[in-house]
């Protein structure tokens, strides 16, 4: 070989070798003239796909996980625009979850009816703090000698005023405080007789325990949620100032496994989406928990073979929750999750991809697993859905018929 074609492809192969390591980022800002940050970043799909899309349920729907205190704020011209959505989308009944306890849970029922009375239930929430300093935990009500015997007196109050259940908020197991400032543990055993007289008064106990798993790993370049931690870097529950997530779920199943005469739904998925073959067994195991998949649909719907077959085998243990009120774009997303094939849409109305980079695709439920879902579950396990179902003229009178015990 000549001395010249020898240089000549030595200079070939080093060029290529410079290509290969150009980082990518390199070409784009080359190509564009300018860097794009991961926030201005809105890639559209070259994908050509036949997508049904659903505008409304296919059956009537009882929402178990909705926030209407927190969202609405008391603002009736905002109630009234919501239950339009509700009408349009055939949703029947929302479970507010906002209800607190003695005139407080009176003031948000009588909120909720002012319009109609058969559109809600509410569950009331255990007032841990009372009226002691926010930084100072000797001084909760939770603390005092008395405070289970107040609180038990209080949910047969609130069940004989029309409560339909209770709501455990995640602060719970990690960060309400002992007056010694350790956490207090989901499963301490004070709290037994309040877990107890639920199960009396058969008001389930609907329990955010934990969050997603990735709340709980570092935020570094390995954390699938990385850039919505970088916005919210206080959701981060990782480091020795907190449980583990293990420990947290473990907790909470112990009180479970204590109290099988009270039902409790499992927030979320059980907080544990991301381990389907896990929540299975917990349901197996368990026969007093359900689960709802509120703000969940984006865990679920980006591995639709496993969680289809999920709810194929537990159609009589799983409630529809969203966390709304939503705005009507990210409800029609339940409703294409649940009833369609379609692939690759947002599991969020929002341009930006909010909880994770990845979109969903729906397990096409079949009629009768839908019912379950979307009414029957609920019908069977949260006081006062029946009659408010019936009376609501959404249902035939075959269907009516088999809401009966």
């Amino acid at each position: 070989m000549k001395l010249s074609s020898f240089s000549s492809i030595r200079c070939t192969l080093v060029l290529l070798m410079a290509i290969l390591v150009v980082p990518a980022s390199g070409w784009a800002q080359e190509a564009t003239g300018e860097k794009l940050g991961l926030a201005e970043f809105r890639p559209q799909s070259m994908l050509k796909l036949q997508q049904k899309g659903v505008d409304r349920a296919r059956y009537p729907v009882v929402d178990v996980h909705t926030h209407f205190g927190y969202r609405l704020k008391n603002s009736r011209r905002r109630l009234n625009e919501f239950i339009e959505v509700m009408n349009r989308n055939n949703i029947a009944i929302c479970v507010s979850l906002d209800g607190l306890l003695l005139d407080r849970f009176i003031e948000h029922k009588h909120f909720l009816d002012q319009k109609d009375a058969d559109r809600f239930v509410v569950f009331v929430n255990i007032n841990w703090q009372g009226q002691g300093k926010p930084d100072d935990p000797a001084s909760w009500d939770c603390q005092q000698p008395d405070f289970v015997r107040r609180t038990v007196m209080q949910l047969e109050q609130a069940a004989a005023q029309g409560a339909s259940g209770v709501k455990i908020f995640k602060r719970f197991g990690l960060s309400y405080k002992n007056s010694d400032g350790t956490l207090i543990r989901i499963d301490d055993p004070r709290w037994d007789p309040i877990w107890a007289t639920c199960g009396r008064l058969r008001l389930p106990v609907i329990i955010h325990t934990g969050d997603p798993a990735a709340f709980f790993q570092p935020i570094n370049e390995k954390n699938e949620r990385w850039e919505e931690l970088s916005r919210q870097p206080g959701w981060s529950f990782h480091g020795d100032e907190f449980p583990s997530r293990d420990e947290l779920l473990a907790a909470r199943n112990r009180v479970i496994a204590r109290h099988p005469d009270t039902i409790f739904i499992g927030a979320h998925f059980a907080n544990n989406p991301e381990d389907l073959a896990t929540v299975s067994q917990w349901l197996e195991q368990y026969p007093n928990l359900y689960v709802e998949f509120a703000s969940r649909i984006g865990e679920l719907g980006r591995q639709p073979y496993t969680a289809r077959k999920f709810f194929l085998k537990h159609a009589d243990r799983i409630l529809f929750g969203t966390d709304g009120p939503w705005p009507e774009t990210r409800l029609r997303l339940y409703w294409r999750f649940l009833e369609t094939f379609d692939e690759y849409f947002p599991y969020s109305e929002k341009e930006f991809p909010p909880q994770g980079f990845w979109r969903i695709y729906g397990i096409g439920l079949p009629d009768d697993v839908l019912r379950k879902v979307y009414y029957q579950n609920a019908v069977r396990i949260i006081p006062g859905v029946r009659p408010r179902l019936e009376n609501s003229g959404r249902l035939t009178a075959e269907e009516i018929d088999a809401l009966k015990p």
